[in-house]
């Protein structure tokens, strides 16, 4: 008999294929009725699986009272209360690491795309506006300034993206790091203020929830520019939108929304921003990785072994 296991939401396919060749899914997603869906399950399951942005309530918790495991695929946690998890006696496990490169990649793909206009360039150039003069002019990247907002794994990568671009580093988050030569600014304000390009690469969840506000987006100024590879509730979106529409800020690249994936529609028509439907992670390789350790989770967990990412 395979083990039972709750799927909150679908995963990456080849994922799913290897839960469903070791485990009896139930499909939580696919109901209609929910409730009358985990009625019969409620004291079968012990282990789930969801990802990052769909996350478990907590009252879904409480339905399965033999629930040990939450294997998230994704590296943000922020849909799952891991305190209440814990005090449930639930353990939570993420997909760190084996996208951060992946991520870095694309932070820094925003910000050339970005500065240097490379999608309106490309736009100019297929409705045929080259053959009457030439394109704006563009900003330059290397030598820049560039301030990020969350110095972890993910952070230090786009900085080390940022330097061999001749960029120097600077840095927000929750204290100062030792052994990290970058500055260090206590407000995020004061950071934006500092900086050309300012990158937010920090969790989501309530700590961060708009940390980038009004204050902020008029801190960095008519001349620079926001990228977002976090999560859309990091930043203060209408005030993003207004600051964008009305030329306070020289553009943003954004890869995350608020409430994705509806996307504010004012956007859409801004030349100085360039729009990414949240895939960072989003390389044939990542998503394979981070679906393995999804499934090694779940392995560990029903041999009785230790967790490999334990949050």
């Amino acid at each position: 008999m395979k083990p039972d296991l709750l799927l909150l939401c679908p995963l990456f396919p080849a994922t799913m294929a290897q839960l469903d060749a070791a485990y009896t899914v139930h499909r939580y997603y696919q109901a209609t009725d929910k409730d009358a869906f985990v009625v019969p399950l409620a004291d079968r399951i012990t282990a789930a699986a969801t990802a990052g942005h769909e996350g478990m309530s907590v009252a879904l918790m409480k339905r399965f009272p033999k629930l040990k495991i939450i294997s998230c695929f994704g590296v943000g946690v922020d849909g799952i209360d891991v305190a209440a998890a814990r005090e449930l006696g639930i353990a939570v496990t993420n997909t760190p690491d084996v996208l951060t490169e992946c991520v870095a990649d694309n932070a820094m793909a925003l910000v050339l795309a970005t500065m240097r206009r490379t999608v309106f360039n490309d736009r100019f150039v297929r409705a045929g506006k080259w053959l009457k003069g030439g394109a704006p002019l563009a900003d330059k990247v290397s030598g820049s300034r560039m301030g990020i907002i969350g110095l972890g794994r993910i952070g230090k990568a786009i900085a080390k993206r940022a330097e061999a671009f001749g960029m120097t580093v600077a840095y927000h988050g929750r204290s100062k790091q030792s052994g990290v030569g970058y500055e260090y600014f206590e407000r995020p304000a004061d950071l934006a203020r500092n900086v050309k390009v300012l990158v937010l690469a920090c969790p989501g969840g309530k700590e961060t929830e708009r940390i980038v506000d009004r204050q902020v987006i008029d801190a960095l100024g008519a001349d620079s520019y926001l990228v977002n590879v976090s999560r859309g509730s990091t930043v203060d979106e209408p005030a993003l939108v207004e600051a964008l529409e009305n030329g306070r800020i020289a553009g943003a690249g954004l890869d995350v929304f608020v409430a994705e994936p509806k996307v504010p529609e004012a956007l859409f028509n801004l030349d100085n921003v360039v729009l990414q439907p949240h895939v960072s992670s989003g390389t044939h390789w990542t998503r394979a990785a981070m679906g393995q350790l999804v499934v090694d989770n779940l392995a560990a967990f029903f041999a009785q072994k230790p967790l490999l990412t334990r949050v």
